[in-house]
């Protein structure tokens, strides 16, 4: 029994599943998660000292790498100085101002504490806004646990097969109407039968929560033609597409814009930090100048907002970072297209940005259910056979890899060679 092993074991006796969240229990790849002792820069070292090429990132904000010096410097100069005052400071503003700079059609941001947290709240300020109940979502995008948001949900709760969850009222369940992802004729029909009673559709611009499916051409688009038309307002979740995609995350990216746009950790360098944002008007409606009430004690806490300040002014300045990393993605995408012919394992693989996915099917994934295709046996059994080689994959078939700036051309080119062997090896086997 390996030190993981052991930490599994007694995790499992005080949390439930041994994780404080699902995926992290490898039970969808057959395996004992491996407990991490640091990471720095592309890689990440378990507590039995084993060192994997990282494409997992924290799922998503360690865009520059993990303990950048810079972003290190930074925390640690405003620790000394205390972890939490449940006060303001002048870092949440200085963050504020920057995020609004970065990012178009936005010009006021309320700083949260999770994903989660800035995806129900603004889902609220829709509603309140608009003075309507209803929110329309789509199959297999994820937008955090919050009650609404569990109705044929991606991310964990795909992964586990059960992608509604116990717990949810009905009557909280019926105002979430459920749509297919790049197919605007079925969020048509549900605004023409939901007649002015939509506040809003939100959207992962790219899903990225049943493995990685970019928009088809005019999806987006279509989305703002339909809320203007039918009087909703378009919710962009960028909590994993924010900051990432572009520096103005995916409306730069797409050229399309949203109402409220909402954030997770890499506004704070990988710290736990959200935010939602959009135009003054939507945004003034939030407490205390408005009726939506929100609150955090922790909103705002100085030290995360130290680390995403460091982090997102490297990004501003650095442009280039964001040409690299997709350079780098498009890459691999390539590589493991050309196992794919060479070994005919049936996958199809998925790349926009720094995002990919390799799915265990043949079909073209577009939506939920080409994902919903995927042999995620074999995906296991890739994983598995991956880790053995030292990459750290996300230990389910419907989560993104992460390119970030730190992975070399020599860490894109083990993880090749790495999946070469393996896809040797499991073509053998089948």
């Amino acid at each position: 029994m390996d030190t993981s092993e052991k930490l599994f074991e007694q995790a499992c006796k005080v949390m439930p599943g041994g994780v404080n969240s699902p995926v992290r229990a490898y039970r969808a790849v057959g395996m004992t998660p491996r407990f991490i002792r640091s990471a720095k820069g592309a890689y990440i070292t378990d507590v039995d000292g084993v060192e994997y090429i990282d494409y997992v990132g924290s799922w998503g904000p360690m865009i520059l790498g993990h303990a950048h010096p810079q972003v290190l410097s930074a925390v640690a100069e405003v620790m000394q100085h205390g972890l939490s005052f449940g006060a303001p400071t002048g870092r949440e503003t200085q963050l504020a101002e920057l995020v609004v700079s970065m990012v178009p059609n936005i010009e006021m941001v309320r700083m949260v504490n999770s994903g989660t947290e800035a995806v129900m709240s603004a889902v609220r300020v829709a509603r309140g806004a608009t003075g309507k109940d209803k929110i329309i979502k789509f199959e297999g995008c994820y937008h955090g646990h919050s009650d609404s948001m569990l109705v044929k949900a991606g991310s964990g709760a795909l992964t586990q097969g059960r992608p509604d969850s116990a717990g949810v009222p009905a009557s909280i369940a019926e105002n979430t109407l459920t749509a297919t992802y790049n197919n605007l004729e079925s969020v048509e029909q549900l605004l023409a039968a939901n007649q002015d009673q939509v506040a809003a559709v939100i959207v992962e611009p790219v899903a990225a929560n049943m493995g990685v499916v970019a928009p088809e051409e005019g999806f987006l688009q279509g989305l703002r033609v339909l809320c203007d038309q039918y009087g909703a307002l378009l919710i962009f979740d960028e909590v994993i597409t924010g900051f990432r995609l572009a520096r103005g995350g995916a409306q730069e990216y797409f050229g399309v814009r949203a109402d409220l746009v909402t954030f997770g950790k890499i506004i704070g360098g990988g710290m736990p930090v959200g935010a939602f944002a959009g135009t003054r008007k939507l945004m003034e409606q939030v407490a205390p100048t408005g009726p939506v009430y929100q609150a955090g004690t922790l909103s705002g806490n100085p030290v995360a907002m130290a680390a995403g300040l460091a982090q997102l002014t490297i990004l501003n300045e650095q442009p280039k970072i964001y040409t690299q990393i997709e350079r780098d993605a498009a890459w691999l995408a390539q590589q493991m297209c050309e196992l794919e012919k060479e070994y005919h394992l049936g996958c199809t693989v998925n790349q926009i940005g720094s995002l990919l996915s390799v799915f265990f099917t043949e079909q073209t994934v577009t939506n939920y259910v080409g994902a919903k295709s995927s042999d995620t046996e074999k995906y296991a059994a890739y994983f598995r056979a991956m880790l053995k080689h030292k990459v750290y994959l996300a230990p389910a078939q419907f989560e993104a890899m992460f390119v970030s700036a730190a992975h070399t051309q020599q860490d894109l080119q083990a993880t090749v060679d790495a999946a070469r062997a393996v896809m040797a090896e499991l073509s053998t086997e089948a």
